[in-house]
């Protein structure tokens, strides 16, 4: 269940009739075959590759990256891409507004989740997420500094780790102000001096007729919920994606100037796809 900003409840997901089921079926159980087969291939893909290359994957990222694309052409989502990946070493980071980031943000480059750690545990969702190389971390300060460590030694294996500064899903149309914590660990002397973060803006477009905040899942809905109110949509929209310009951790004097321009690229991003309607700042 994802969590509210304010504590107002999610307003009730309308009724799926006889049309709705059959558009659930048409597009979830392709999916469903799309990711899971996907997700036998990786494991027995990562069977080989883990003994020879550690922690490094050249070959399962591209795997995850198929199966994203696959699954949004299923969906019916159009996603449109601006800007550029950035090249070396670094991570992202990205406003959050449903399970449907991870397919979006996974169709354009290979890259590695920091989510919380009771995702792990969520049927379907957390075998996913362990299988494909997430960063798992509990929402404990006392913790912080083990957590560091972990991001650091997945930094210097060359991995791009992507995070969801917010802490917390959106309705899409408000951005949260980007917690700090996590941003301290790119100022490890231990990483290298070209260290960047990315910071990419999601805007996703309700289907024609839809209520603005339709892909946003948040309040109480529960993460079926939601899905079935995406498989069962008469009609799918869309979603930009814009990668800013890459941010040099050494020229930024700590964590909080770090996410506050991190937070402003992204802000900056939603006013220009139109979709910040509400700014939590």
């Amino acid at each position: 269940m994802s969590v509210t900003w304010d504590g107002a409840p999610h307003p009730p997901t309308p009724p799926i009739g006889p049309l709705g089921w059959l558009r659930v079926l048409a597009r979830g159980v392709p999916a469903v075959l799309v990711v899971f087969g996907g997700l036998l291939i990786l494991l027995l893909v990562r069977l080989a590759e883990r003994p020879i290359f550690g922690l490094h994957r050249p070959v399962t990222p591209h795997i995850t990256r198929g199966v994203c694309r696959l699954t949004l052409a299923i969906l019916g989502i159009r996603r449109k891409v601006r800007g550029a990946v950035m090249q070396g070493t670094g991570a992202v980071v990205a406003n959050h507004v449903s399970w449907l980031d991870i397919l979006v943000l996974n169709a354009s480059k290979r890259i590695y989740f920091v989510s919380k750690s009771e995702v792990a545990g969520w049927p379907g969702i957390g075998w996913l997420a362990r299988s494909t190389g997430t960063v798992f971390i509990r929402r404990d300060p006392r913790e912080a500094r083990d957590h560091a460590r972990v991001i650091e030694d997945r930094l210097r294996a060359g991995h791009r780790l992507l995070f969801f500064p917010e802490g917390t899903s959106t309705d899409g149309i408000r951005l949260l102000p980007f917690k700090t914590t996590l941003f301290q660990a790119f100022f490890s002397p231990d990483l290298p001096a070209d260290m960047q973060v990315q910071p990419v803006t999601l805007g996703y477009h309700a289907p024609r007729g839809a209520a603005e905040t339709f892909y946003g899942w948040w309040g109480d809905q529960s993460t079926g919920e939601h899905m079935l109110q995406v498989l069962s949509a008469p009609r799918q929209g869309s979603v930009d994606v814009i990668y800013h310009a890459p941010l040099r951790v050494r020229d930024h004097a700590g964590r909080k100037a770090l996410a506050r321009a991190a937070e402003d690229a992204v802000r900056s991003g939603m006013q220009e796809v139109d979709v910040l309607r509400i700014d939590a700042d």
